[in-house]
């Protein structure tokens, strides 16, 4: 039996594909990182490039303060000390002007000891004139401005202003959070992008032009992922703006950075005008503060016998209800930031403050300025400050060359295509939308221009959408 048959009955080839499908959430998500992460780093490069500059300059300013201020600094080593009260005179006696603030005794041998005045004519209300004395002679080796609970001189002050504000002030502190609060965003929009580029693609040897550019930007962003992440969390806690929120945080947890009571107990101004008590330690300081009956000598000998090791700083009473206040001062580590006050009629101990008794936000906030700033590790942590600031240059600069070539080389390239947040599922939009909000509030020199970026990318896609139907019309 043959069977014909119909053509007609043949199946044809349909002339429909099947619906794409849905993209991932990350497929939708990578071109808004990528645009980001090209927006940021165009428009606050330069912020970072002068916060890096001068953070190198900063890190190397510790050996060099060392270098330029030796002779106030450095001391042949004599076979003994005066007594802190004798440098002290002699100090008053080349310097009479000001008040005396602290007095930072030689804190190892052939180290000068600092005798601190405040309220000096000429010299900055916020600093204090140090004045540097030999602790095994007396000898006057010069005087300093100094600001800052590191005793930063004349050179370093110059640089961390330099670093801080632009020496422009309050103003200026704005610049360097722009750039603390938006560093982390940059590094961390590269380093995702780094890593969901194909392994192929991340190679540096035997490629040329904008490709090796790429490799050698992302290689080294990688690497210095951490060490930016850091810079810009420590760089934000002392910031005008997201610092206040941090510190209004750790207020909230209870773990704000403690402090020594300096007052003393009811009843200590009726000893003012009693005069010099038996067995009390009388110094030449007392010129500064009548009421005073214990000198340095004794405060020094009680904040020993409490465990405070060199260095420290002795603040002596302000006023007739204050203490002695006496604090280690170093920085590195191990830290040593105990503290104690000390009634200056009686010489009794009134309050103790130890390090190992702070909270631990306020210990990682100290570590972590310490480390920013160059003081925990010492010169190891300058040198890898340094090296994390050469680095920064460097990725801002490969980032620019980039952009160049991809204009061919004749002119900066075209930004990268936009309409990626158009095509984000709700459920990324809005908790993005969230976060952005959240960041305006507690980080707003990161949240604010992060709206204003969205917002205007949205109302310009729009702009070309409705754009397109018109072309088309006037083409056909």
């Amino acid at each position: 039996m043959s069977v014909t048959t119909d053509p007609s009955a043949q199946p044809t080839p349909s002339t429909t594909s099947a619906p794409p499908s849905a993209p991932s959430p990350w497929s939708a998500l990578r071109p808004v990182i990528l645009r980001l992460h090209f927006y940021a780093g165009v428009f606050v490069a330069p912020f970072l490039l002068v916060a890096a500059f001068t953070g190198l300059l900063y890190a190397g300013s510790f050996q060099a303060e060392k270098i330029v201020y030796d002779h106030e600094l450095r001391v042949p080593v004599g076979k003994s000390e005066l007594s802190i009260s004798e440098q002290v005179a002699a100090a008053r006696q080349a310097h009479p002007e000001g008040t005396l603030s602290a007095v930072r005794p030689s804190p190892e041998p052939g180290a000068t000891t600092r005798v601190l005045l405040s309220g000096v004519p000429g010299v900055d209300a916020d600093h204090t004139l140090a004045v540097f004395v030999n602790p095994y002679s007396g000898e006057i080796r010069g005087a300093l401005e100094q600001y800052g609970s590191t005793g930063a001189l004349p050179l370093r002050t110059w640089i961390d202003d330099l670093h801080r504000d632009l020496h422009l002030g309050e103003t200026g502190r704005l610049y360097s959070e722009l750039a603390a609060s938006w560093l982390w965003v940059i590094a961390g929009g590269g380093l995702v992008l780094w890593f969901s580029r194909r392994r192929a693609r991340r190679t540096i040897r035997g490629t040329s032009g904008r490709r090796r550019t790429l490799g050698l930007h992302g290689s080294v962003g990688v690497w210095a992922a951490a060490g930016l992440f850091f810079l810009s969390a420590t760089g934000l806690t002392w910031s005008t703006y997201a610092g206040t929120s941090i510190s209004d945080l750790r207020d909230a947890l209870g773990q704000a950075t403690p402090s020594v009571t300096a007052t003393v107990s009811a009843g200590h101004e009726d000893h003012a005008a009693t005069g010099s008590m038996p067995g009390m330690d009388m110094g030449p300081e007392a010129s500064d503060s009548t009421h005073v009956k214990v000198g340095l000598d004794a405060v020094l000998r009680t904040a020993r016998a409490q465990g405070l090791s060199n260095p420290v700083e002795i603040v002596p009473p302000a006023d007739t209800t204050s203490a002695y206040v006496v604090r280690q001062i170093q920085r590195s580590w191990p830290e040593k930031q105990d503290s104690i006050a000390i009634d200056p009629s009686s010489g009794v101990v009134t309050d103790t403050l130890r390090f190992e008794d702070y909270p631990l936000l306020a210990k990682l906030t100290r570590w972590g300025i310490d480390a920013h700033t160059g003081n925990l590790f010492g010169l190891a942590n300058q040198i890898a400050l340094a090296a994390l600031a050469l680095a920064l240059i460097l990725l801002i600069l490969w980032g620019y060359r980039m952009w160049w070539l991809r204009g061919r080389g004749t002119s900066f390239g075209r930004p990268i295509p936009r309409g990626a947040l158009s095509a984000l599922p709700w459920y990324v939009t809005v908790p993005a939308a969230l976060l952005v909000a959240a960041l305006g509030y507690y980080v707003p020199l990161l949240g604010i221009p992060l709206l204003a970026f969205f917002a205007v990318d949205l109302v310009l896609g729009e702009v070309a959408r409705w754009d397109q139907p018109r072309e088309k019309t006037s083409s056909g």
